[in-house]
This record gives C-alpha cells, structure tokens and sequence, in this order.
C-alpha cells in the first residue's frame, strides 16, 4: 500500500494553480453510502480505483484548508501538494467501520502536513522552538480576527495582553510574530493563474462549504466530548485554574487566581501549565485510541 499510486489532476505550479482548481471542481462529491461502499472495497481488497475515487472527492477539501493558510506566504500550489499528501494518508488508515465521514478523519491528516509543510518552510529562528511559540504561529492570526478584526500593523497594548495570556507567551514574542506574519499577507484580490482569477473567485464554492462545515462541526463535537471525558484527570484546583485561564472566552488573571488560591502567582502558572500538559496528553491518547488522529 506504500506504493499506491493514483491518477490525479497535475499541479505544477502558480502558473497551473487555475487550472488544476478548475479540473478539482470537476470530481463529484460522495454520498454518505457511496463513501462507504468505496471505502470497504479499498480496506477489505485493496481496489486501487476505489481509493483513487475516494481521493479525487476529497480533493477540493484540502485546497479549501490549504487557503486558510495562505497568510503565511508560501506558495498555495505547495501547500495543496502537502495537503493531498495528508489526503493520501488519511484514505489509506481510515475506517469506515468507526461510524464517521473520510472528511472529519481526513481533515486531522491535511492539517497536520500543510502545518509540517509550513513549519519546515519557516526557520525555527523565525517562529521560535517551544510548543508555546509553535502555538502562537498557528493561532494569532485566529485570535487577532476575534478580538481586533481587521487591524493592520502593530496590535494594541490591550490585545497583545490578552494574546499573551491567553497562548502563556511573553507580550514580546507576540509582538515579534505579529510583525513577521503581517508581512506575508496575500489579498483575496491577488490573481492565482494568466487567466486573472482571483481567489475569491473560487473560494466560494457552496457545495464545499458545506462539506467543510459539516466536517468541522463534526469535528467540534468530537473535542467537545474528548474535553469532558479527559477533563475528569485533574483535581478540582487544576480544573478550575486552567477553566480559569484557558477555556474560557475572559481569562482570569494570575493576580486574582493567587488571591483566591492563597498561592503565588507563580504557582498559579505552575499548576495551569501541568493541569493543561496532563489534559492533553489524555486527550491525545484518547484521540488516537478512537482513530480520529494520525498516527505516525
């Protein structure tokens, strides 16, 4: 099976890009019955074709996640390839036995290589080497759109605060990353192929929305049930400390916690980074237990 190949749609480069988006739209979207027909026939005999029409299905889905990307300014064509790639790799391990669509399982797969893609693509002196700094690269930008949509340049003194304690990282590295990442912004506006389309032009594709949308709110109930089975790991302290400073929408401050705690700010800190370090080892664990991870 590590050698199946299939016959997809070419992408070459920025110049092709059009192209290959326009021929991707082409591929009709499975059925819930279908998808599962042509799953059990790949599992169970190993047919080639059924894969490959699998595959060619799902192939609008990664470059609709790979666009949620583009704003670290790497080329979209190679951040599809990795995606398909993930693509691939989710179609090969999934099971159609576990009760859930390819594009729930799939889209752990595509995120998780066009992220691996991105993170070789950025030097580890640019983005930083910690999981922390690794967490700030991939969720400013989601947090700067909730808290100060459409700001340009340097972030207020109040957000970068808020940024800060929400992501545990110092209001410098916020600031630094802020200033790296608002350099490599591409305009909806900006033309993906000779022809002058724009990628507005294709982004709106309802059919894949929906598609898309089902998947992730599929996906969000997952964690949601992941959380409150693996949140029963922690003491009522960590619970409420990391509650408190992490899932919630207005974080208390270390200041108000040690208050209450009768403890130093410090130990605050201390108990939200281990109650969040065992919370995510459990639901990590949980996740590839249930197959709704890759596993590498």
């Amino acid at each position: 099976m590590n050698k199946t190949t299939y016959n997809l749609p070419t992408l070459s480069d920025e110049g092709g890009l059009s192209l290959y988006l326009a021929q991707i739209k082409k591929f009709p979207m499975l059925d819930a019955e279908e998808e599962f027909m042509l799953a059990k026939n790949w599992k169970t005999n190993g047919n080639v074709k059924s894969a490959e029409k699998l595959v060619t299905s799902h192939l609008r889905l990664v470059a609709k996640i790979a666009m949620g990307y583009k704003g670290y300014g790497l080329p979209l064509s190679e951040m599809i390839s990795e995606g398909n790639v993930g693509l691939m790799q989710a179609v090969k391990k999934f099971e159609p036995d576990k009760g859930f669509r390819l594009a729930t399982y799939a889209m752990w797969w595509i995120k998780a290589s066009i992220q691996e893609y991105i993170l070789r693509s950025w030097s580890l002196v640019k983005i930083g080497t910690t999981t922390a700094q690794k967490k700030l690269f991939f969720n400013l930008k989601k947090i700067k759109n909730q808290i100060a949509p459409r700001t340009e340049g340097d972030l207020k003194d109040e957000h970068v605060k808020d940024i800060s304690n929400r992501l545990n990282v110092s209001e410098e590295e916020v600031v630094s990353m802020n200033r790296r990442l608002s350099g490599k912004e591409q305009s909806l506006n900006a033309p993906i192929g000779e022809d002058g389309d724009e990628w507005q032009d294709w982004v709106v594709d309802e059919e894949m929305d929906q598609e898309l949308k089902f998947a992730q709110n599929e996906e969000i109930n997952q964690r949601k049930d992941l959380l409150q089975d693996s949140i029963k790991v922690l003491n009522d302290r960590e619970k409420e400390i990391l509650y408190s400073r992490r899932l919630t929408d207005d974080s208390t401050t270390l200041e108000d916690l040690s208050k209450k705690f009768k403890i130093s700010r410090e130990r605050v800190r201390q108990i939200e980074n281990k109650a969040f370090e065992k919370l995510q080892k459990h639901m990590l664990n949980a996740a590839k237990s249930k197959n709704l991870l890759p596993v590498k």
